[in-house]
């Protein structure tokens, strides 16, 4: 069962994208509201104070490319990152992929003043990959960092929440030509050369709120500092209302549609691939804490499994033993056959996590259905820049 803070962070992320109602919802709904304007105010500010210089951007003499959105998570962002890294590795740029570790688990003081000991100075960034070796577990790297590393050989990986420190580092440590400033685009102290900004199709903007009533981490029209705009989770048919919504606020901005399309699956904890057409007709259970669980069901529903049990846990929740444990007792009860969970939950499970039901994850990749040309194009703007 989730615990006080739990429940209380589920509710509020359901009132965020207007998920419950009644007096509580709306009273609650109410405050936050005016919260938002304040935070409005603050925003506008400090963009404001960046634009006059008051407030000074870094650039580190090195090419800088931004991912971000405008929105809170469940855009698909880690994949998008992990494509355009290796798009980059092969055209022959060398690439580090900065990240604040989101969630991920604070050192203890003690290791951080040994650090700070032995190089005098600031203690430089925690190492998840330094393109050979992984050397964080997604604990203390944060789940995409460590996703990121593992799925990217030959890349660095770094977290650190001051990212200005994390990239002079890179460039001095790993002589990179390139940083990609993962969830950076409301990042202002270092300046991007370009920014890929993402916008999920099927949510675009939420209920259009800032935070803490809606998921906007800013005003809808600041996309006009995107240099591309990937949306995410499209369809064939494009979305006129929305491509129309973007161009009043960006004109002439290059779209990039895509999908993510699963590849297939991999066991737990062997990490065996099976294709996907393992789930047909099979009795599956799944588990998942990521922002847009729905997303998922749907995958397996596509699949023709027969779901006889879920269980949905907030966003970034690392699970705990007893919790899996009896989530698949239950799924035992109720015959399942396997259980499915997805990349992001898989790298939070227990080290020691032996399952008791055949368990997969599911693979997850970018495809393109739109707008191939302008990927390459934002690959070649990368490539041929010094």
């Amino acid at each position: 069962m989730p615990d006080k803070r739990e429940r209380f962070i589920e509710f509020t992320t359901n009132l965020l994208y207007d998920r419950v109602s009644g007096k509580r919802a709306t009273f609650f709904a109410t405050f936050l509201r005016l919260l938002s304007y304040i935070f409005y105010g603050i925003v506008k500010l400090r963009y404001f104070l960046y634009q006059k210089g008051i407030f000074r951007h870094k650039t580190l003499g090195c090419l800088i490319v931004v991912v971000g959105n405008l929105t809170l998570g469940g855009t698909g962002k880690t994949p998008v990152v992990e494509r355009f890294a290796r798009t980059l590795q092969a055209r022959g740029r060398k690439v580090a992929i900065l990240s604040r570790g989101y969630r991920s688990k604070k050192e203890p003081l003690w290791r951080k003043g040994w650090r700070l000991l032995s190089h005098r100075s600031q203690y430089p960034p925690r190492i998840v990959s330094d393109g050979k070796t992984v050397r964080l577990d997604s604990e203390n790297a944060g789940d995409e960092p460590y996703m990121l590393a593992k799925n990217l050989p030959g890349i660095v990986v770094l977290v650190d929440k001051n990212r200005v420190k994390a990239g002079a580092y890179a460039i001095k440590k790993f002589q990179v030509d390139t940083l990609i400033l993962d969830d950076g685009f409301q990042y202002l102290p270092m300046k991007g050369q370009m920014n890929l900004l993402l916008i999920d199709q099927s949510n675009p903007f939420g209920n259009e709120a800032l935070l803490p009533r809606g998921i906007l981490r800013e005003p809808i029209s600041h996309l006009k500092r995107a240099s591309f705009i990937f949306l995410t989770k499209s369809t064939l048919e494009p979305d006129v209302k929305l491509e129309n919504k973007i161009r009043k606020h960006h004109p002439n901005i290059e779209m990039i549609a895509c999908c993510h399309r699963p590849k297939f699956l991999r066991s737990i904890p062997q990490e065996k691939e099976y294709p996907l057409t393992t789930l047909k007709g099979m009795r599956v259970g799944y588990f998942c804490g990521i922002a847009s669980p729905s997303s998922f069901e749907k995958f397996l529903e596509d699949q023709n499994a027969e779901i006889v049990i879920y269980q949905h846990f907030i966003d970034h929740h690392r699970f705990k033993k007893e919790e899996i444990r009896q989530f698949f007792q239950a799924a035992l009860e109720q015959k399942a056959e396997a259980i499915i969970t997805t990349e992001k939950d898989f790298v939070r499970l227990p080290r020691d996590f032996s399952p008791t039901i055949p368990c997969f994850y599911l693979r997850m990749e970018i495809g393109i259905i739109r707008g191939a040309e302008n990927f390459e194009a934002a690959v070649n703007k990368v490539c041929f820049q010094s």
